[in-house]
């Protein structure tokens, strides 16, 4: 009975060792409203890049919720219950709600990244508004980059916790670099964590 007992442990532990060898650290995916680079291990966006579409749309987000793509191990909806992470929008929703389908493609876990509610509905949100406004007058490229501590925070669910959001967003000739940490930002403005403009 005991070598049966060592011997079913043993499998599942190889079992479960060759599932987390099987997790891609980086997979480019390019969908036709954003490229990301995502890790599997982490279950998070390691950085994504878009072109804000549609600044003035309005698309109804009424019963769209996220969803997992096929064959890609990502974040799924365990990971954001009862904490203070929101599925934080890496392409804003709002950036790109032209038409409801187009909308739809915002809502991928590719695009959710594990983001402390404060920063997501504070703000970043009206970061992107401003982003908006420029695409009136602008062609407007960002670029966000997930920034992981050496050790990051580990959900019992599997969702690794970022420390920190760098974005870039581009302009005509301009350039502003803004980062932000993954914690709660309220009573601060996005002009406070410009680093570079």
């Amino acid at each position: 009975m005991k070598k049966l007992l060592l011997f079913i442990i043993s499998s599942l532990v190889f079992t479960l060792s060759l599932q987390a060898q099987d997790l891609r650290e980086s997979i480019i995916v390019e969908t036709d409203i954003f490229i990301v680079e995502y890790n599997e291990v982490y279950e998070q966006p390691i950085w994504l890049e878009y072109t804000v579409q549609c600044p003035d749309g309005n698309a109804s987000r009424s019963g769209l919720d996220f969803w997992e793509p096929e064959g890609i191990h990502t974040s799924d909806d365990a990971d954001y219950k009862n904490n203070v992470w929101d599925k934080g929008h890496l392409a804003p929703a709002a950036a790109f709600n032209c038409d409801r389908e187009t909308l739809k493609k915002t809502f991928s876990y590719l695009n959710s990244a594990l983001q402390h509610q404060s920063l997501n509905r504070g703000v970043w949100n009206r970061l992107e508004s401003f982003e908006r406004s420029l695409a009136n007058f602008y062609e407007v490229n960002v670029r966000i980059e997930v920034i992981f501590p050496n050790q990051p925070d580990v959900l019992e669910t599997g969702g690794h916790i970022p420390m920190a959001f760098r974005k870039i967003i581009s302009w005509g000739d301009k350039e502003a670099v803004f980062l932000f940490p993954n914690k709660d930002t309220k009573g601060t403005t996005w002009a406070d964590y410009l680093v570079k403009e």
